[in-house]
């Protein structure tokens, strides 16, 4: 196994946390419960560039404190007083950009989402979401909390170029 990185580790090899946070299904879930609250706000896809910026801020227990308490929340207003945060986005994003593809892959494959030109919409055959299953921990309700906020939050702002730029990824 020596050259692989921790991301091309088999699942069995990886330590357990980071098999538990960073599965596809977990990771699917959250980006799942994301798209599909963006499609309810904003009435469309959603920028693909969002789903590989929503697992920095939905897993990083730091960034995930930082998300404002509401989808109302002004976003400009909301990144000047996180700029710290902000700061070590792109690196998070960069980092986490395997589990976000392998996550994404996961639900096309389940034909839970659909890819296109125009973004990420929820598939043919979505997962349910509504369901709070029965082994969950505190963390984790706050992730899946998150990233439904986050699809809210999203979809409720007019201009994806000046989101992503104000969250450090070069459009």
């Amino acid at each position: 196994m020596a050259g692989l990185t921790r991301f091309e580790l088999a699942w069995r090899d990886r330590p357990q946390e980071e098999a538990a946070h960073f599965n596809p299904a977990f990771c699917g879930e959250l980006l799942a419960r994301m798209i599909n609250e963006f499609h309810k706000r904003a009435g469309g896809a959603m920028p693909l560039a969002y789903a590989f910026v929503a697992l920095p801020l939905v897993l990083h227990p730091g960034a995930r404190k930082a998300l404002p308490g509401t989808a109302n929340t002004a976003f400009a207003s909301w990144a000047g007083e996180n700029t710290t945060m902000l700061s070590t986005l792109p690196d998070r994003t960069l980092r986490l950009r395997p589990v976000t593809r392998e996550a994404l892959m996961f639900l096309a494959q389940l034909d839970a989402i659909k890819v296109s030109p125009d973004g990420v919409m929820v598939g043919k055959r979505p997962i349910k979401l509504g369901t709070k299953p029965s082994a969950t921990t505190d963390d984790v309700d706050a992730m899946r909390r998150a990233a439904g906020l986050l699809g809210r939050w999203f979809g409720n702002q007019s201009d994806s170029a000046a989101v992503l730029q104000t969250l450090g990824v070069r459009v």
